[in-house]
């Protein structure tokens, strides 16, 4: 299967972004991709710098104005793509939210995302409630992909359901980066962490991890920090972990790559990690901590 990812760089013109995106998706589609992922919060900046209510404004409903001009574009051009929304569910009530639509352009599922940061510059859980649709992967045209979203690439328990559940693929739209007043050493360790702990889940599950990142410099609306150089390197991981492609840190690129989903079951039958797993001594994974 053809798959592409788009790392692209945002304005605060919403519009332009996603006028770029558009173009991207066709360049995607005419080279022969199957399936587009998209950044995190693809359609703006990235807002979560600072606590605003009036950002919740931006925020849509699902289905709405974005599955339904993407979806149209998908069900044109005969791609599954894979959004990543602000999502209103209620008055006050917001997720961070994926989506996946078919090649119709219809909706085939979405996933919420779980893990919700709250560090400096990612304040997130002021704007986005936990998800509450779990860790199951989507079915789709393409096969059955298992989407999470940025801070859930970080947790081996979120990759391992997805994988229980049946995924063939790990997908991860994400909008991580440097913030300036670290060190190069400080970031070249974030840099390496965030790609390292992702090829562990694919190598830990046998099935490629795609994993699609933003570029570009976006300002601190409060002048508080420097902003955050979102570092780009979005990448194609195979069953091994071996990269298969990887971006640069400070372009706009769309990776398109070549992926053979049979691979995961050559891997399996030589690293079989699933028949070996003690089920049996793992109860205490569910507990916040094991209390001596």
């Amino acid at each position: 299967m053809k798959i592409a990812l788009i790392q692209q760089s945002n304005t605060a013109n919403r519009h332009e972004n996603v006028a770029k995106l558009e173009n991207n998706i066709r360049k995607a589609a005419a080279a022969g991709a199957e399936l587009i992922v998209l950044q995190e919060l693809h359609n703006g900046l990235y807002f979560c710098q600072t606590e605003d209510t009036n950002v919740f404004e931006q925020a849509e409903t699902i289905p709405g104005p974005s599955t339904e001009s993407f979806g149209r574009l998908a069900a044109e051009l005969g791609v599954v793509i894979v959004l990543s929304l602000f999502e209103k569910r209620a008055a006050g009530l917001y997720h961070n939210t994926a989506v996946v639509l078919e090649k119709d352009g219809s909706i085939a599922g979405k996933y919420r995302k779980m893990h919700i940061p709250d560090d400096p510059a990612y304040y997130e859980k002021f704007y986005f409630t936990p998800g509450d649709l779990g860790f199951e992967p989507i079915q789709t045209s393409v096969g059955k992909l298992g989407v999470l979203v940025c801070w859930d690439q970080w947790y081996p328990e979120a990759a391992r359901l997805m994988a229980m559940a049946g995924a063939e693929l790990l997908i991860y739209p994400t909008a991580i980066g440097w913030e300036s007043s670290d060190t190069d050493e400080e970031k070249n360790r974030q840099l390496n962490a965030w790609i390292t702990v992702q090829r562990g889940h694919a190598v830990a599950n046998g099935l490629h991890v795609l994993s699609c990142n933003r570029t570009g410099h976006e300002a601190d609306p409060s002048g508080v920090t420097n902003g955050i150089q979102f570092w780009g390197n979005s990448f194609v991981a195979g069953p091994q972990g071996e990269f298969l492609v990887q971006a640069s840190n400070d372009k706009e690129e769309n990776i398109i790559i070549d992926i053979d989903l049979q691979r995961s079951e050559n891997v399996r039958r030589w690293w079989p990690f699933f028949r070996d797993r003690r089920i049996d001594a793992f109860g205490d994974i569910t507990k916040r901590w094991r209390d001596k």
